[in-house]
This record gives C-alpha cells, sequence and structure tokens, in this order.
C-alpha cells in the first residue's frame, strides 16, 4: 500500500466502523457525516479521560504514554493509541531515555461491554502492527478495557487476526480509490448507529421506481 502522501492515509479508527458497517464508514470516512448519540458521547469522554493524566507516567516497572500517535508507512495507515504500556522485560527493546528493555503493551479504551462483530480486537491488532514497525520488534498481547464491566480483555495479535486488518486495508483502500459508498444492509445492528438518520436504512426496502412500473404498467405489446 505504498505509494500515498500521509494525508491519504487510512485512519486505524476507521478499522472498527467499517467492519461494524462498510456503508457507515463511508459515510464517515468518504462522505465526511458524522453525528452524536449518547454511546458516542460516552466513548468520547472515556477516551478523553484516558488521555488526560501526564503524557508518560511511570508505576513501577511500568512505563505509561498515553495518547501516542502510531503509523505504519508500510500499510499507509495512522492513528492514535489510548495507552501504550511498557514492562520492563530482559526479551524487551531499548527506550531513548530509559535504562533497561521493554515490551510494548497497548490498551485501547471502550465504553460499554465487549461486542460480537471483533471490531475493537482489529482496532487493536492495527495499533500493534504500527508499534511493531516503528519500535522494530514483536507485539504477541494487548488488551480492551471496557467501561461497563470496568476490566481488561486481553487480545492475542494471532496470524488469522492480523490477516483480518490486513484484508479490511485493502478493502478499504479499493473502495476509497472509487469513492463507493455501499447500499445499505439494514439489521438490528442499525438501531444502534449514530448515522441511522443520516444513512436511512429503511429506504432499502423500498422498490426501486422502475420495478414498479414494470410491474403495475402493462407491456407495450398488451396495450390494444
Amino acid at each position: 500500500m505504498t505509494g500515498f502522501q500521509e494525508e491519504e492515509y487510512l485512519a486505524i479508527s476507521g478499522i472498527q466502523h467499517f467492519a461494524f458497517c462498510r456503508r457507515q464508514w463511508a459515510l464517515i470516512h468518504l462522505e465526511r457525516q458524522w453525528a452524536e448519540n449518547l454511546r458516542t458521547v460516552d466513548g468520547q469522554l472515556l477516551h478523553q479521560r484516558a488521555h488526560d493524566a501526564a503524557q508518560t507516567e511511570s508505576r513501577g516497572d511500568t512505563l505509561l504514554v498515553r495518547g501516542l500517535p502510531v503509523v505504519s508507512h508500510t500499510l499507509c495507515v495512522q492513528g492514535v493509541c489510548d495507552v501504550v504500556e511498557f514492562h520492563r522485560d530482559a526479551a524487551g527493546i531499548s527506550l531513548a531515555g530509559r535504562e533497561g528493555r521493554w515490551v510494548p503493551y497497548p490498551v485501547e479504551y471502550k465504553k460499554g461491554k465487549p461486542n460480537a462483530y471483533g471490531t475493537d480486537e482489529l482496532q487493536l491488532c492495527a495499533q500493534a502492527i504500527c508499534l511493531e514497525e516503528m519500535l522494530l520488534c514483536n507485539i504477541l498481547e494487548g488488551a480492551l478495557f471496557y467501561g461497563e464491566p470496568h476490566r481488561r480483555t486481553p487480545v492475542l495479535f494471532d496470524d488469522a487476526l492480523r490477516e483480518k486488518v490486513l484484508a479490511m486495508l485493502r478493502e478499504m483502500r479499493t473502495l476509497m480509490a472509487r469513492s463507493h459508498t455501499p447500499k445499505a444492509t439494514p439489521g438490528k445492528s442499525c438501531n444502534a448507529c449514530s448515522l441511522k438518520d443520516l444513512c436511512l436504512p429503511r429506504l432499502a426496502r423500498v422498490p426501486a421506481a422502475s420495478d414498479y412500473l414494470r410491474q403495475h404498467l402493462p407491456d407495450k405489446e398488451d396495450v390494444p
């Protein structure tokens, strides 16, 4: 995916939108449309709290970096990690200005509970892939912190999850190159979408006018 200017890089945050609904991703990232609802506002507040503290914080053998910008020039994708923990470990990497060696551990903060779509895991894995390129290391695991149960869910960055991320980025790039917004595919998840009133998924069930005319107007051959 090389050959793009940085302003053309895909947003890591878009991966969860894309995995949830291709049309939602296109409305936000291609058409630049957005609408707030209670879920999105609560989610933004949770992220703000994650970034509110000092940029870097030490807690014993753990170094916390908040709001860390990350980028992959190989995949042409960029974003911001909520928190990256660096755990002191002899098997880790060296950090400028820090003694010892450290293992990076990305943590993403989410409102609510784990979802069934796997969108959060994909976003976190994309962050890890960027960190690996930047720090020249391998990252095996990270975590998602959910506000409602108020606890972490570990995420393993296995080959299957990584391949899903890469496949999704390729598909996103294809749609972006075509400036194509997919049609709505109505489902239960539409009720929780902040773009429901912009997307109008119910219109996808309305027959096209051309279909109506074909069904209700007689063929020319039938006209006396």
